[in-house]
């Protein structure tokens, strides 16, 4: 899972504020932050930053030498919570010993198990759900001023989005996640998403176009769509899916060079929207799409509410109407009852479609959920041999398409430099999300030094495993 302790970066504001500027003595308080989790957990963690600067309090890096501590937890699956209770028993330990004065858990994990939580850690300070975000900063003054007040703030899920302006990105300054919409009517049998971040609740456009341009005029280039499930935006609001219409009004945002599409539900998915990918400059051919399985039986029991034959249909219209695409999807292995047949038929389909970018999660069972009601769980052991088995198929798979990509000439966006190397960049290639795909190392050309947020010709020299390795051929955009 993603984790930060930040800053990572230097952090961009996306409003003229700066905490640097504030008049002395207006700090009301200093704090650290940890942020768990997926994209969308960040975007949430971006907005509370952005509140807790406005009100006046100052981040720092070194957890020892703030006031509190915040920890936007993640509450997904066994292991995303493992590691938020790992994050939580870090910083209270940290109160035991006087080096801070206290603990606000924010987000899903403390949305999930609510008061709860409390119970099972009674010196957290403070608890803040998935909804209640924005209170942080009531939290955070009680906690400094020493008031003995309201201890956890819970809201219910809103009828549209939240506002995500003005937040303060953690992000490198080239590149951002904009969150369209909340919350998943789907019911996967295996998902607690929708406990804890409710019912699919679109943006209003003309905010998500907002807030886009606010990025874009803080230097994003790169902007990277996501929600829980992308391809339903708009069914709330307009009565019908409304992507493709907001995809093009994105496009013609000034200083966004990429747009990058994350999170699709193989539904929804018509002949407008491959069109506008397919026709866009802009649009990226790149479309990440969790499909979970193939197998017939297995997504009846997930409840995932499409056909082997209309995914298969689907994918084979993708490829064949978006030039280059790159696909990248996720599969769980060991879900209850799968059969050794099961995960043939899955190792064939991965085989016969070739994702370029596929990860494959061992199913994961969720107390609170349908699927942890059907018989036939599988072992931990069986669960992690099915995994390896599809991994060890995707890897070749993986590199064989890495190999064909070897003096192909492409654009890479610049990340950043690489420590203790002169003139050696990571960067990443239209095929490579931030966090979860490969990478692109990068030698520039003497006469035209990089920077990141430049996106530059480059050719393709070869492959380290899964990442690219490549020469800059022209001058930076």
């Amino acid at each position: 899972m993603l984790q930060k302790n930040l800053p990572i970066v230097e952090p961009q504001p996306t409003t003229s504020v700066n905490i640097d500027e504030l008049p002395h003595g207006s700090i009301r308080g200093k704090y650290s932050f940890v942020s768990l989790g997926c994209p969308k957990n960040l975007v949430d963690s971006e907005r509370m930053l952005g509140r807790l600067r406005d009100d006046g309090f100052q981040l720092v890096e070194d957890h020892d030498s703030a006031d509190f501590v915040v920890i936007n937890t993640c509450g997904f699956i066994d292991n995303a919570r493992k590691e938020s209770f790992q994050a939580i028993d870090q910083m209270l330990e940290l109160k035991r010993q006087g080096k801070i004065r206290g603990v606000i858990v924010a987000g899903c994990l403390a949305e999930r198990e609510k008061e709860n939580l409390l119970l099972q850690r009674p010196e957290i300070d403070s608890l803040v759900g998935v909804f209640g975000r924005d209170d942080i900063t009531r939290l955070a003054s009680n906690l400094v001023d020493g008031l003995d007040e309201q201890r956890s703030i819970f809201r219910p899920a809103p009828i549209r989005a939240l506002d995500d302006s003005n937040r303060l990105r953690i992000t490198p300054k080239h590149f951002a996640y904009l969150k369209i919409s909340e919350g998943c009517d789907r019911l996967c049998t295996f998902c607690a998403i929708p406990k804890m971040r409710g019912k699919h609740a679109s943006k209003p456009r003309d905010q998500v176009l907002a807030e886009a341009r606010q990025l874009a005029d803080s230097g994003v280039r790169e902007l990277i769509i996501v929600a829980q499930d992308t391809t339903y935006y708009g069914m709330d609001i307009y009565g019908q899916p409304a992507l493709a219409g907001l995809l093009r009004e994105l496009e013609q945002i000034e200083g966004l060079m990429w747009i990058r599409l994350m999170y699709f539900y193989p539904m929804y998915i018509d002949d407008e929207l491959i069109n506008v990918i397919a026709q866009s400059k802009k649009i990226l051919p790149y479309i990440d799409m969790p499909l979970q399985h193939i197998s017939d039986s297995m997504l009846k029991r997930m409840a995932r509410r499409v056909t082997p034959s209309q995914t298969r249909e689907l994918i084979a219209s993708l490829r064949q109407r978006i030039d280059s695409l790159v696909l990248r999807t996720t599969f769980i292995a060991g879900f209850p009852g799968e059969t050794n047949a099961d995960v043939d038929e899955l190792a064939s389909f991965i085989e016969e479609f070739r994702f370029e970018r596929l990860g494959v999660f061992t199913y994961s069972l969720e107390p609170d959920t349908p699927a942890a009601r059907l018989p036939e769980h599988l072992s931990d052991d069986i669960k992690q041999q099915r995994r390896e088995r599809l991994m060890g198929v995707q890897q070749t798979i993986a590199f064989d398409w890495c190999q064909s990509q070897v003096g192909s000439a492409v654009e890479v966006i610049i990340d950043k430099e690489i420590d203790g190397t002169k003139n050696v960049w990571l960067g990443r290639s239209f095929a490579d999300a931030p966090d979860v795909d490969a990478v692109v190392y990068v030698t520039g050309r003497k006469r035209t030094p990089l920077a990141p947020g430049h996106i530059v010709p480059v050719e393709i020299v070869g492959h380290r495993d899964y990442d690219l390795i490549a020469a800059a051929v022209g001058n930076p955009r």
